[in-house]
């Protein structure tokens, strides 16, 4: 698995503790930054994330901005892109069971590290089921190719 990885500045701290994790796990990963705690524009993050996990370059993306919201709405905009907005463990193992994303966003001022963590394990790590769920990613993606 492939895993790009991005945060404004909002997300700086727990975007290295994600990349010590994707280390320890032997993830393959590329980091895209941001490297400061100064204001920047979360769309210049999620968006290259977005496009390289959309073109195939990368598996799978993790954004981490102050909440989560404006990188998972900036990374939703890319074609073939399920972004999910995550602060808990539950909702992180049903996003890859039943919707298989392909991109999670976290919220470094909502969660800690120790949960951030334990949420991007367990999305790392947790199957697409497949079955009946693979004709709802199905109808989404369908809608995507005749409506954008």
């Amino acid at each position: 698995m492939k895993v790009a990885l991005a945060s404004d500045h909002g997300g700086v701290h727990i975007r290295e503790e994600i990349r010590v994790l994707l280390e320890e796990m032997g993830v393959e990963y590329q980091d895209f930054g941001c490297d400061c705690e100064s204001s920047v524009d979360y769309p210049d993050y999620a968006l290259p994330v977005a496009q390289k996990v959309a073109n195939g370059e990368f598996d799978r993306g993790i954004l981490i901005c102050g909440t989560g919201i404006g990188m998972s709405i900036a990374a939703n905009k890319v074609k073939g892109i399920r972004c999910a907005l995550v602060h808990d463990v539950f909702s992180a193992k049903a996003t890859r069971q039943h919707n298989d994303t392909n991109i999670l966003a976290m919220g470094e001022r909502v969660i800690g590290p120790g949960l951030a963590l334990e949420i991007a394990k367990v999305w790392l790590t947790t199957e697409f089921e497949g079955g009946r769920h693979a004709r709802r990613i199905e109808k989404l993606t369908n809608y995507e190719d005749q409506n954008l």
